[in-house]
């Protein structure tokens, strides 16, 4: 994925190179590349981020555990 939105940057960034003026390319880097590109990998992020927080409430709940089996 992170291959495919390098090349997106890349054919965004030339497109935003041929434009006549340095705010109609920036306007076009902004619309075609910042926002699509980001929500798109916000959501194939959405996975790896859940697998993080599960991994993390499991090792805090193996943790509690742990500390319940400890004597005092």
């Amino acid at each position: 994925m992170l291959i495919v939105a390098i090349a997106w940057i890349y054919v965004v960034g030339l497109m935003a190179l041929t434009e006549p003026s340095i705010v109609a390319g920036i306007v076009t880097f902004l619309f075609y590349c910042v926002l699509p590109l980001s929500t798109v990998m916000y959501i194939a992020g959405s996975g790896r981020r859940k697998a993080r927080r599960r991994a993390a409430e499991a090792q805090m709940r193996d943790a509690a555990r742990q500390d319940q089996a400890l004597p005092r």
